[in-house]
């Protein structure tokens, strides 16, 4: 839906997500200024010519970002699949060929115990073992600023990508059977199998949990401890 100004502590003017950067720094955003950013971010995934039907796999750190890059991808009914971001290149290459993707979102580098930890060189080595040649373009977060290879006309800046777009983008209307999300199992006893999401049955199911068994409230404020690359970070994060 599309917000209109209200107060702080109800509709657009509420706070969305409190994150906390892995050196103590907190960040929090509006749902009207979340809205902007995945309608920014949509824009931009757009005028690359991706549309709804196909896939994408999000490799990034846990951030207001990712957040905004999964509901960038519902918003233009592009099926993502978020990798978490300790999996290796070849878990990466595996998930990419497997979902067909042919759009990644990842960042530069993530923050885990003050080390910066590289990812967009893990989606290099990933293209490197071969299989992702269907990807079209990779998005990347800047988020430590860290040094990575670029591969020109493939690799874009999303701060770049969502400068001066408009921040409104008119939601693409999908079946409740087509497919939101899907992730994958993580492979310890066999190859990693995709568990696909239907748009209407997850949602449905998300709220409904959200209300029968965390009996959430207006007034509160909700900490998910798991990483948005398993379902119960992506559903609750």
């Amino acid at each position: 839906r599309d917000f209109t100004p209200a107060d702080n502590t109800s509709g657009a003017g509420k706070v969305a997500i409190i994150f906390e950067a892995d050196d103590g720094k907190v960040t929090k955003i509006t749902y009207k200024e979340l809205h902007a950013k995945v309608c920014q971010l949509a824009n931009g995934i757009k005028a690359f010519g991706f549309k709804k039907g196909e896939r994408a796999i999000i490799y990034m750190p846990m951030s207001i970002e990712a957040v905004i890059a999964m509901q960038a991808c519902a918003r233009l009914g592009i099926t993502h699949s978020v990798v978490f971001g300790g999996f290796s290149a070849k878990s990466v290459q595996e998930r990419i060929v497997d979902a067909g993707a042919t759009l990644v979102i990842a960042a530069d580098e993530q923050m885990r115990g003050g080390k910066a930890i590289p990812l967009k060189p893990a989606i290099d080595d990933a293209f490197a073992m071969g299989g992702c040649e269907g990807v079209r373009k990779v998005i990347v977060y800047q988020r430590t600023g860290g040094k990575i290879n670029w591969v020109e006309g493939r690799d874009a800046w999303m701060h770049e990508l969502m400068y001066d777009r408009p921040t409104t983008c008119g939601p693409v209307p999908v079946e409740p059977e087509h497919p939101l999300f899907i992730l994958y199992t993580s492979g310890s006893t066999g190859k990693p199998k995709g568990v696909q999401h239907s748009t209407g049955g997850f949602l449905l199911w998300a709220a409904m949990t959200m209300k029968w068994t965390f009996d959430i409230k207006p007034s509160d404020v909700f900490w998910c401890t798991a990483d948005v690359g398993w379902v119960t970070g992506h559903t609750y994060v």
